[in-house]
């Protein structure tokens, strides 16, 4: 699914802007112009970290087959009975990396709900545009969950990667460096930026 376009290099500016200050706060990709101007260059931590947003922002584009799949079907957006699974599989999961199983959980839980909140947003979108609205149903077990098993094994190594970055203080403002430069190379929209910002909260340590 291609979400909508941002309107000029400067609204993409913004939306990584955005991004940034969601990411130091509380709690569709958009093609833009070839020569807008590239955001400042990223520090050597935010760079470390870009292996999470990254992986944050290829799991929100993927809220929109979870959405097309789900649109106008009797299957809820909330699966409870599906959340808990994830969340038990990766508290499994850290474990065996060394990880803190509370911590990693909290990750995931930040990535289900931004991943709903994208879906409720297609959701409006859609309702209020019946011809933006998916031509294609992608099937939930055999195309989009397997992507997703993935880009969570990716993130269980990456969390794993930079544990010592998502200790220190400065984690929060290169944190959001990298969640702005993934949002830029990603090229997300309004909608997937908020998205982005809801998946930040706990990847800091300190911020738990």
């Amino acid at each position: 699914m291609r979400p909508r376009r941002l309107g000029s290099p400067l609204t993409v500016l913004s939306a990584v802007a955005t991004a940034a200050a969601l990411a130091l706060g509380p709690a569709g990709p958009a093609t833009a112009d070839t020569h807008r101007p590239a955001p400042a260059r990223r520090t050597a931590a935010a760079h470390d970290l870009t292996s999470v947003t990254d992986l944050l922002a290829q799991r929100l584009l993927l809220a929109d087959k979870v959405a097309a799949a789900k649109y106008g079907t009797d299957t809820p957006i909330d699966d409870p009975v599906r959340e808990a699974q994830i969340l038990d599989d990766v508290r499994a999961r850290a474990v065996g990396l060394g990880l803190d199983p509370d911590a990693v959980a909290a990750v995931f839980r930040d990535q289900i709900e931004a991943n709903k909140l994208v879906q409720r947003g297609l959701y409006g979108r859609w309702d209020a545009n019946p011809d933006e609205r998916p031509t294609e149903r992608p099937d939930l077990a055999k195309e989009v969950r397997p992507a997703l098993d993935r880009i969570t094994t990716g993130l269980l190594a990456a969390l794993r990667d930079t544990a010592r970055a998502r200790a220190v203080p400065s984690c929060g403002p290169h944190l959001a460096g990298a969640a702005g430069w993934s949002a830029y190379t990603h090229r997300l929209d309004v909608l997937h930026l908020r998205g982005l910002g809801r998946a930040l909260p706990s990847v800091c340590a300190g911020s738990r």
